[in-house]
């Protein structure tokens, strides 16, 4: 299994997405989502907000560009 390889879930994927560009009030996520993402070291809290790490950014690009393939089969 490639490093970013995680077999996530389309609501672990929509946060990761959702986290992407979170400008101002963030929309509403699944706080059990969050603590998945948490515990596989995608997303980490900065105060009261979830954020992408680094290495969160990774597996969401390397992730959107599978799910176009994905979609294109």
């Amino acid at each position: 299994m490639d490093e970013f390889d995680y077999d996530l879930t389309h609501e672990q994927w929509d946060v990761l997405k959702n986290l992407r560009n979170i400008a101002g009030r963030p929309p509403r996520m699944s706080r059990f989502a969050i603590e998945r993402l948490m515990a596989l070291g995608l997303v980490a809290m900065h105060g009261d907000l979830p954020v992408l790490t680094a290495n969160g950014r990774k597996v969401l690009i390397r992730g959107s560009s599978q799910l176009l393939l994905d979609l294109a089969a």
